[in-house]
């Protein structure tokens, strides 16, 4: 099993969970982003800077992923190409996509942004907060208790 990491967005609260997780257990970890992103030193870690061009990241990520890999990201679109391969993902506040409920959360992410598109203005997201990091911290633990089995 490999870690990717979308880097796009990722919260700092998560990064020395992470860290800690990767060296821990000696996880090929590979970050990808369309800039320079820091989770840490670790030679468990490899950092792949992408173009901006929109999806870029994501279209790397999905290239290099193999049955089995984690990704963790926020984004739902990504996450559906994920399990479309087999792979698993984790979203930063701890949500575990699966075959069972990945459609769901895409379905919702487009009638949200049908309305947005349509005028309408809704509430983002709540801010990142420290609860988050440790539900994100017990899932990916949880994650790793399971399927990391090196």
């Amino acid at each position: 099993m490999r870690l990717f990491i979308d880097g796009d967005a990722f919260p700092n609260l998560l990064k020395p969970i992470i860290l800690r997780a990767i060296e821990k257990q000696k996880i090929d970890t590979i970050v990808i982003a369309n800039k320079k992103i820091n989770i840490g030193i670790s030679k468990h870690i490899s950092y792949i800077i992408v173009d901006t061009k929109e999806n870029e990241a994501d279209d790397k990520i999905v290239e290099m992923l193999q049955e089995n890999d984690l990704v963790i990201t926020a984004d739902i679109p990504l996450a559906d190409r994920t399990i479309q391969k087999n792979a698993h993902a984790i979203d930063h506040r701890g949500a575990t996509y699966t075959q069972d409920n990945v459609k769901q959360y895409l379905a919702i992410r487009n009638l949200m942004q049908e309305i947005r598109d349509s005028g309408e203005i809704t509430k983002g997201p709540a801010p990142f907060s420290q609860k988050d990091a440790q539900q994100f911290a017990n899932s990916f633990n949880a994650f790793l208790q399971k399927y990391n089995k090196k």
